[in-house]
């Protein structure tokens, strides 16, 4: 059974997630650790529980979520693995970074591209992959059936919605990928946003003032 922890890092306050089973194998989503000490914070979490990273997983590259992609690719021997679609923003975070004050961002230089449809395998463990754009043009979540979670990066929070109005971003299509896609999930499936609380699906059908059922 997959086990999540989160962390919640930088100045943006972004939710970092690692997700491992009883085989110890991780996946870890969304890094947003920047600095060395929110760096040493998801190492020490990896080392004190012996666990062996296998993916890095980016369900959008906006700056927040990648701040940590080169730290934990570089220590792990890791590729970060996104969205075709996705890559031009990953390109584009270094030329801005800056302006959100993130002066020491280094960027990753390989990326390997992931799809809607297949799956990301780690220990016993399978997560689908899910296109859900709107926030971002490849915005991407992962969900496990069985277990009943999502991994949602900035498509649907604790009553609200990710933003439409960043490069890529599109209210309509946003709108339709949270009725067509999240909202196609069972009720009781736990939703871990890029920011913010859990929430649940069939909580944010029911009250979520931006798009309901």
């Amino acid at each position: 059974m997959i086990t999540v922890k989160r962390f919640t890092f930088n100045a943006l306050q972004e939710n970092t997630y690692v997700l491992y089973d009883e085989t110890k194998e991780c996946v870890i989503i969304d890094p947003g650790c920047y600095d060395k000490q929110e760096q040493n914070e998801l190492a020490a979490f990896i080392e004190n529980h012996s666990l062996k990273p296998v993916h890095l997983l980016n369900t959008h590259c906006h700056v927040d979520h990648v701040l940590g992609n080169y730290f934990v690719a570089d220590k792990y021997n890791l590729t970060v693995e996104t969205s075709s679609v996705e890559e031009a923003q990953l390109q584009s975070v270094k030329a801005y970074a800056p302006i959100y004050g993130f002066t020491q961002y280094s960027p990753v230089e390989t990326v390997m591209h992931i799809e809607a449809g297949k799956k990301i395998v780690f220990g016993q463990s399978a997560l689908e992959i899910l296109s859900v754009p709107g926030h971002s043009p490849g915005h991407l979540a992962f969900w496990d059936k069985k277990l009943g979670i999502c991994l949602a990066g900035d498509v649907l929070f604790q009553g609200s919605i990710g933003r439409s109005d960043l490069p890529g971003g599109n209210y309509q299509t946003l709108e339709k990928s949270i009725r067509e896609v999240m909202y196609t999930l069972p009720n009781e499936t736990i939703v871990y946003p890029g920011h913010g609380p859990e929430t649940t699906i069939g909580y944010e059908k029911k009250n979520n003032p931006f798009v309901r059922a």
